[in-house]
């Protein structure tokens, strides 16, 4: 008999398992492949991980491997086996007790290996292949719902359901990520108990019904299943509400809001990242409370969704809330959703507001949502091609450097830590991005600094080589105000040879006759401006505070 190929990214994994099943057999145990692995082998997919059902005891299994095991699962007969990393569900042949919960049984009793088989959710998962005699082992017909294509329970559908009413979905992710047709008392017994999935934890669900979409070669046939099935309604009805929300064809010809969305997740590529496709999904999720419907001139009905970003945005919080998703995708999202119709802006906006939007992190999904936007709509890209040239124009720099102007330095310059400063720091930054350099923000930092009429603020402007003074338009503005108290110094070497302005002071450092530097006392002065480069300490010690341009 021809053996089954398990494909894996992971060279170890399959030689790992079948070592893990021959040491079982060897002691005298039954052991074999089970579930998902056998299945997918069987229909040529890749294998990501392998289960192994044996007719051996968790307390059997740990001592055949007991520097290997682990009981995470040992009260419902799992054993967790690890090999160079890679773990392996060890479970023992069992048959379930009632369920009381919709998910999870009551008791198990160990079993064999049909009756074991039996207790599974569908016929195409209860197949086990041993894989020393390279025989599929076949309890329940689901080798032939394979290959005729078939979702079908093992035996009756709605006792299968209630048991576990997570396996709604799961149905519903098999069916639509292979391809296959769900048999119609399966399919009956979805919608019958479909308004009983509530039972199900939010993350179960969540994870069901993303990875349905992430990996589902036509996701929108995923979301039609879940819609007509009754799923969607219960666990996700803001979705629900965008059929039939209607749109203005002229620049949405696919049709309403659910056929817009529908048609970027088809366009999505393969390996969907999560976040992108929630955001798919939340990004017009406002537009049915934003409708407005009025009137054209030629008597047509005109569709409008004015802030429908801004809503949505609004909406999408909570809901990603309900699905307990992480607080990182939550922001990620909502930016997107938020921001989406920005694009419509950049022909007109400023520099400073174009590197805001390309420096977000989150510009490159909202670039592809923006992609897809438009493909399932006018079609037309100019826009998505200009904001990707602007930012492919920033790959030698950030496009959202680091400020040149601090907080630290407004302090130094006698701002007060508070809003104020806040919005002035902001603007300085937009400034900043606009193409001011340090020395224009710092000389007007310090031009618009507030005085002190208590007692004048003492400040000291280190000269540069040639003798001038750094900040001139500064230095001549603060030596003219009475809340200022103005010093120039002069470092040895250096020329001075103008008059100073009335209120300013000249300090000039000498050196004594071994050549060491005479500077002012610690604390002399409140702020100290100097050039970027090295300073004597004693000369910064000068000074409270000290700024370098």
């Amino acid at each position: 008999m021809n053996p089954l190929i398990f494909k894996s990214t992971n060279p170890l994994l399959v030689p790992q398992a079948e070592a893990i099943v021959k040491r079982l057999q060897e002691h005298g145990y039954q052991a074999c492949f089970a579930g998902g692995c056998v299945r997918d082998a069987l229909r040529d997919a890749p294998v990501k991980d392998i289960d192994i059902a044996t007719s051996a005891t968790p307390e059997e299994v740990a001592e055949l491997f007991p520097a290997q095991s682990i009981g995470v699962g040992k009260s419902f007969g799992v054993m967790l086996v690890v090999m160079n990393g890679i773990s392996y569900d060890v479970a023992t042949f069992r048959t379930d007790g009632g369920y009381q919960d919709g998910r999870h049984p009551e008791t198990i009793t160990y079993d064999t290996a049909e009756h074991d088989a039996l207790r599974r959710d569908f016929t195409v998962n209860a197949l086990f292949y041993d894989p020393l005699s390279m025989k599929v082992i076949d309890y329940v017909g689901g080798v032939d719902d394979l290959k005729a294509g078939i979702l079908r329970t093992v035996g009756a559908p709605l006792e299968r359901f209630r048991e576990d009413r997570l396996r709604l979905l799961r149905a519903i992710r098999f069916a639509a990520v292979c391809g296959w047709t769900i048999e119609p008392e399966t399919w009956t017994a979805i919608k019958t108990e479909a308004p009983h999935l509530g039972c199900v934890s939010m993350e179960r669900i969540r994870t069901e019904f993303i990875r349905t979409l992430c990996e589902a070669p036509s996701p929108s046939q995923a979301l039609k299943l879940l819609h007509f099935s009754g799923l969607l309604t219960i666990f996700f009805p803001e979705l629900v509400r965008l059929r039939g929300c209607r749109q203005d064809p002229i620049w949405h010809p696919e049709g309403d809001v659910w056929q817009h969305t529908v048609k970027m997740l088809e366009l999505l590529p393969p390996k969907r990242d999560p976040e992108l496709v929630w955001s798919v999904l939340l990004h017009d999720i406002g537009k049915p409370d934003a409708l407005v419907v009025s009137t054209k001139l030629d008597g047509s009905p005109w569709y409008r969704t004015p802030g429908h970003a801004t809503i949505g945005a609004k909406q999408a919080e909570p809901i990603l809330r309900r699905f307990k998703e992480s607080v990182a995708t939550i922001e990620h999202v909502c930016t997107a959703v938020r921001q989406h119709m920005q694009f419509v802006e950049l022909p007109k906006m400023r520099e400073s507001t174009l590197r805001r939007m390309l420096g977000r992190p989150t510009i490159h999904m909202e670039l592809e949502l923006h992609r897809l936007d438009c493909l399932s709509s006018h079609a037309k890209l100019d826009l998505y091609h200009a904001a990707k040239t602007r930012l492919e124009a920033f790959a030698g720099e950030p496009v959202l450097p680091p400020p040149a102007l601090t907080g630290k330095d407004l302090v130094a310059l006698g701002y007060q830590p508070g809003p104020k400063m806040g919005v002035y720091l902001k603007k300085a930054y937009t400034r900043q991005l606009e193409g001011c350099d340090r020395l224009t923000l710092l000389s007007d930092a310090l031009c618009d600094a507030p005085g002190h009429s208590n007692r004048p603020r003492r400040i000291a402007f280190v000269a540069d080589a040639e003798g001038n003074a750094p900040l001139p338009d500064a230095w001549a503005a603060r030596t003219e105000h009475p809340d200022w108290d103005v010093t120039l110094i002069v470092l040895p070497g250096t020329p001075w040879e103008k008059p100073l302005p009335k209120m300013a002071k000249l300090y000039r450092v000498v050196t004594d006759c071994a050549g060491n530097p005479d500077y002012p006392a610690k604390n002399t002065f409140d702020v100290l401006i100097h050039a970027t480069g090295e300073v004597a300490p004693a000369l910064l010690a000068s000074a409270r505070h000290a700024v370098a341009l």
